[in-house]
């Protein structure tokens, strides 16, 4: 796993078989990625069971925090979700937006977009669509959306700057983006980072962060907030696939943190002209 490429390619096969599986393997697991544990918890994912336009068939057990919950949509508004699965945000978003607003999930894995259309045939729903394609360069006009969400996705792409320009890119000026990340305090051993399962996992594509938050100022947004922060614990015996017990004690011992934020940042408005001399 040397090249972006590559590491694409790895997320795209892994998420065409999670896609396959049930909620339960993928909830036992990291972010689904197979790296199954015997302790049988949610590890990363929040429960969406009790939100209104909540649909069990589109969820996944994928994430790492619920944006839409945080991500002030209004009525009639367009909102894009980037990395849409199953549609479960997608369908979530469609309750805060409603008839008269638009939901685009966009998903660059064939068997995610096919599930995703038959949940949304199937619950009748002609506002939602989903459109195959990578969030570095978006199937989407610029300009277009008041709010983009996005469900422990970011870390599983290896240029996180052309993601986080991209999103600037759709936004309407004033509009605004709720993401759920996975991010780190502190660095992980080395055998995480070159494992290709922790990477498809969620884990070891996670940056610093304080990189992360300053990737999102230095492409031009601002107001940014932490809305929700967590703490991840991966399990012993998920860990101890890829650590000796002598790794496995120091990590646990150390001061590298692993956590999921939701981050909210606005697309500043589009300053007016005004008569020469009265703007500075």
């Amino acid at each position: 796993m040397t090249t972006e490429n590559e590491m694409k390619e790895l997320v795209r096969q892994k998420y065409s078989e999670i896609a396959l599986q049930d909620k339960e393997t993928n909830q036992s697991s990291c972010c689904g990625s197979g790296c199954c544990t015997t302790e049988v918890y949610n590890i990363m994912s929040d429960d969406y069971s009790t939100l209104d336009g909540y649909n069990p068939d589109a969820d996944l057990g994928l994430g790492c925090g619920v944006p839409t919950q945080f991500a002030r949509i209004k009525k009639g508004d367009v909102v894009i979700d980037l990395g849409s699965g199953a549609g479960n945000d997608c369908f979530v978003a469609r309750a805060e937006t409603g008839e008269t607003g638009k939901v685009i999930g966009i998903d660059f894995t064939d068997a995610m977009i096919t599930k995703a259309r038959q949940n949304a045939e199937k619950l009748g729903y002609h506002n939602v669509e989903f459109r195959f394609g990578d969030i570095e360069n978006m199937p989407v006009t610029a300009s277009i959306a008041n709010v983009v969400v996005s469900n422990c996705v970011l870390n599983l792409v290896p240029n996180k700057n052309n993601v986080i320009k991209d999103i600037y890119r759709v936004l309407k000026p004033g509009g605004h983006f709720s993401i759920s990340d996975i991010v780190l305090v502190g660095y992980l051993p080395d055998k995480l980072t070159h494992e290709a399962e922790m990477y498809a996992g969620c884990v070891s594509g996670a940056i610093q962060k304080d990189v992360y938050l300053e990737l999102i100022k230095a492409n031009g947004f601002a107001d940014v907030v932490i809305q929700k922060e967590k703490a991840i614990v991966i399990p012993d015996d998920i860990l101890s696939k890829y650590l000796d017990q002598a790794e496995l004690d120091s990590f646990k011992n150390g001061n590298t943190g692993i956590f999921s934020i939701t981050v909210y940042a606005q697309k500043p408005e589009e300053k007016t002209c005004c008569a020469p001399g009265c703007c500075s």
